[in-house]
């Protein structure tokens, strides 16, 4: 089951923010027949003569091993070839050992990973992101596909005021089902909608359609957030209780939407987000966005990273989330180098909700809470919840755990952790409690993420915290309330990483540096389902158009819908040329030149924290050199991991045999960025000096030019030198290939150091992070 990258608090059971994203498990059966849900992979060239079509060979073949009639769930014809079927362990073993079987996969299960994002990522600056009256605003072909928990079609997010007629490349459909009526829920913005459940089901059991509609409306409230953030269209008077006003747009107004709902209450099965990847690009999608993971295996195991490449092989970017697993070392999803990884940073906006004790202290901490307000002055008694239990884990407000008569007419102090932030409020309502302050401890640190809470309540960083609890542990009779002061811009510093956002190093390839880079994730405004309140708590009666929620499920739409805008601008871009664009020119320094901060360090962030740096989209438009990757390229990146002949079918679909006289190396991937291992350099025992090389080959893609290249300064003892170290180009297209020598004196493994590349030829910068390590 993959993990929507979304907001702990503010989504259902189905994206609760417990949210690291899981690591890879298989699929629970929800029949007593010890049967499994398996995706099978085949060589299509294989197929036997007898059988006119691959569905009868897939047939026999089940039927061979099992001894009765197929039961197949989807069959795969785009991004993958094969089929999905339940099986026991030795008929998936049986099965595995036929001709023309290429890889028998168990099912994974998954979890899920705005009004002043336009203006932040400057956006209202250039016309070809705001397009006036009149202008070419119903021409765009661009189709954003999202795997998500479907849509809510009422949305004026999707009106479709002003756009030209759906492309006629589009092939998609709009599929009925429960409370969803094509004829009115599709139009020229929202061009299609499917559902797919059929893994779900097999694993899971039948659908609780008293819980969620089995159709592709959302009754999550997941997958209309990160839809709207990609492509939703201007909606003037947008805020959620008054917080957060203004029009509400996303990235790419102008490009139509499809919705494939692959998550349901219970998760999200590899085997339908498959079939969705297999549909969508079928359909002609241009961009696709996935914010969901499941933890990091094999390339040619993971079901993501199978179809994104087919969706690469057809021109289509596959923007993903990076997960909420921060600020844990190597906790990143999706790190396939044919994926765009995009993990999570602040906007300059803030919800401040200042905690005033009865000692004249204050401290501001983040609140969306819209009811009735506290008393202006300190007055209301104030408690620890670990003092107001009798369960040992009652310091965490969970349910059940606190004792009324302790709470009643109090601020409760909780400890962030375990359940979400919002039921914890809700806990604390149930009690008899005035009122919340939620304390972050060592785990959260100083991040602060609001929340639009049940009662007062407001969330603190865990030095305010524990400054709050000081004071409640020595005074005799503690008192406090909450202040609630709206919306506040022009944050500064901002933006900086989010604790929660995913980092490096890459668990599967180290020399592939992930994430790729970050953008908005943290309080976005964009628009919700009628379903749930915002909370997504049962008890949560309010109804509102648009939410406001946190995680790496919110950048990555962000992406998305730019890699859209940089389709629509240039059109015979391949994802890896959109890719590098968004990279390289995006910015690691604040304007005063200070390096971005993590919040949950207080230092500057790596580019193992934020990868190239924070998206910067109208540089992005002309990038004037890009690093370009072909399918080849990808094939002997796969070589170079010695990757089988049938490991690298899997994943490319065709027979593949790399070449026993050619030397790969991955390295030379012709990466935007530079990561640089030399465990291998220093190998042998009396070595204290390695060097390591990496080529790489620039394309022009804007007027000629002159490049010099500069190295920034590093963080470590690294010498690098770049040959040649200037670059001339006279057309548009031109390429042109440099090698880059790392030389390091021998370091304790574990250590890091950090540096930059940037081309320039005075009017661009094209940059690339690098990271060393030494394990």
């Amino acid at each position: 089951m993959a993990t929507l990258a979304g907001s702990s608090s503010t989504v259902t059971a189905l994206a609760l923010y417990l949210l690291l994203l899981c690591l890879l498990h298989p699929s629970l059966s929800a029949r007593n027949d010890g049967r499994k849900t398996y995706i099978v992979h085949v060589s299509k060239s294989q197929k036997p003569s007898e059988f006119s079509e691959h569905r009868h060979w897939y047939d026999a073949s089940l039927s061979s091993v099992t001894g009765r009639p197929a039961e197949i769930l989807y069959t795969y014809e785009t991004v993958v070839h094969g089929f999905s079927t339940r099986l026991s362990d030795s008929e998936a073993s049986a099965l595995g050992d036929l001709p023309g079987v290429l890889a028998v996969l168990p099912e994974v299960r998954y979890e899920l990973h705005t009004t002043r994002t336009p203006e932040f990522l400057g956006l209202d600056r250039n016309e070809w992101f705001v397009p006036s009256a009149g202008s070419n605003a119903g021409l765009s072909n661009v189709v954003v596909g999202v795997l998500d928990t479907g849509v809510w079609p009422e949305l004026k997010s999707y009106d479709d005021t002003g756009l030209g007629p759906v492309p006629s490349s589009w092939k998609g459909e709009c599929e009925a089902g429960k409370n969803f009526d094509p004829a009115k829920a599709c139009n020229k913005k929202l061009v299609g909608a499917r559902y797919f459940s059929k893994a779900y089901e097999a694993s899971m059991g039948p659908i609780d359609e008293s819980r969620e509609s089995k159709s592709p409306r959302d009754d999550d409230g997941h997958g209309t957030h990160t839809s709207t953030t990609a492509a939703g269209a201007s909606v003037p008077g947008a805020s959620l209780f008054g917080y957060a006003p203004g029009t509400a747009r996303g990235m790419a107004t102008r490009a139509r939407v499809a919705t494939y709902k692959v998550c349901w209450v219970g998760g999200c099965f590899s085997s339908d987000i498959l079939s969705a990847i297999d549909k969508a690009v079928s359909d002609g999608v241009d961009v696709l966005s996935m914010s969901l993971g499941g933890g990091s295996s094999d390339y040619f195991r993971d079901s993501v990273a199978i179809g994104a490449f087919a969706a690469m092989e057809s021109g289509v970017l596959v923007s993903s989330s990076a997960g909420n697993g921060g600020p844990g070392t190597s906790s990143l999803s999706n790190v396939a180098p044919w994926i765009t990884t995009v993990g999570a940073g602040t906007l300059d906006r803030d919800f401040p909700a200042v905690v005033s004790l009865g000692d004249g202290k204050n401290y501001t901490g983040v609140s969306l809470y819209s009811g009735k307000y506290l008393a202006d002055t300190p007055t209301i008694p104030l408690i620890y919840a670990g003092n107001a239990t009798n369960a040992t884990n009652g310091n965490l407000c969970m349910t059940g755990t606190l004792i009324p008569e302790k709470v009643a007419g109090k601020i409760v102090l909780c400890d962030r952790g375990i359940n979400a932030r919002v039921q914890k409020g809700s806990v604390v309502k149930d009690a008899g409690g005035a009122g919340m302050i939620l304390a972050n401890t060592a785990a959260n640190g100083e991040e602060l993420v609001a929340d639009a809470h049940l009662l007062p309540a407001t969330g603190v960083g865990q030095k305010s915290g524990e400054a709050i609890k000081s004071y409640l542990f020595s005074s005799s009779k503690p008192t406090a309330t909450i202040v609630f002061s709206g919306t506040k811009v022009g944050i500064e510093p901002s933006p900086v990483v989010a604790a929660f956002s995913s980092r490096g190093p890459n668990p599967i390839t180290p020399d592939v540096l992930k994430p790729d880079l970050i953008a908005p994730g943290v309080n976005i405004l964009a628009g919700w389902t009628g379903a749930v309140g915002p909370t997504g708590l049962a008890v949560d009666t309010r109804r509102v158009e648009f939410n406001i929620i946190s995680g790496t499920s919110m950048s990555c739409p962000h992406v998305s819908g730019l890699a859209a805008l940089l389709k629509e601008v240039h059109p015979g871009w391949s994802p890896a040329a959109v890719r590098s664009a968004l990279m390289t020119s995006a910015y690691n320094t604040y304007k005063a030149g200070d390096k971005l901060i993590d919040v949950a360090t207080g230092k500057a962030a790596t580019p193992f924290d934020l990868g190239a740096g924070h998206v910067e989209p109208t540089r992005a438009l002309d990038p004037g050199l890009v690093y370009d990757l072909t399918v080849e390229d990808y094939l002997d990146f796969l070589c170079a991991l010695n990757y089988t002949s049938i490991q690298i079918e899997s994943l490319a679909r065709k027979s593949y045999a790399c070449a026993s006289s050619k030397k790969y190396s991955v390295s030379d991937l012709n990466y935007p960025s530079f990561a640089v291992n030399f465990a291998t350099a220093l190998s042998g025992a009396a070595e204290t000096t390695g060097t390591l090389k990496h080529t790489r080959t620039l394309t022009n893609v804007g007027a000629p030019g002159t490049y010099k290249a500069t190295v920034y300064p590093l963080t470590g003892p690294v010498k690098v030198a770049v040959v040649p170290d200037t670059l001339v180009f006279s057309q548009a297209n031109e390429k042109k290939s440099y090698t880059v020598t790392f030389s390091a004196d021998s370091q304790p493994s574990g250590s890091a150091s950090f540096g930059r590349l940037e081309w320039s030829d005075g009017v661009h910068i094209v940059g690339s992070p690098i990271a060393f390590t030494w394990t």
